[in-house]
């Protein structure tokens, strides 16, 4: 089992839920963040000031797949996030020990 987590972009994540959806993935858990990569913020200019923005807003969603649903997730993920502009995001793809649902007691893959 792998999870899944990704930093995008927060206009992109109905895109990008709709098309996990569309191969069959059927959790998804969302964070509100801020952040910076490479981009290292952005200048604006407010009352004629100009200012640096360090941190952007960013959402990062997690879903846990099985090992076979892993790699369309991410090519999921990536098509459906990507703008072509820095700041798009990453995805991290970790390993999972274990799972249980906690209502039922059903373990691994039977509690994705």
């Amino acid at each position: 089992m792998k999870k899944i987590e990704a930093i995008i972009k927060p206009f992109k994540l109905d895109d990008v839920v709709e098309s996990l959806g569309e191969i069959g993935v059927e959790g998804v858990s969302v964070s509100e963040l801020k952040g910076f990569g490479r981009q290292r913020g952005r200048s604006e200019i407010y009352k004629g000031a100009e200012y640096v923005v360090d941190f952007l807003p960013k959402v990062k969603l997690e879903v846990v797949v099985n090992d076979e649903m892993a790699q369309p997730a991410v090519e999921a993920i990536r098509k459906a996030a990507r703008t072509g502009k820095i700041g798009d995001g990453k995805i991290f793809v970790l390993p999972v020990e274990s799972i249980v649902r906690i209502r039922t007691g059903e373990i691994d893959d039977d509690a994705i």
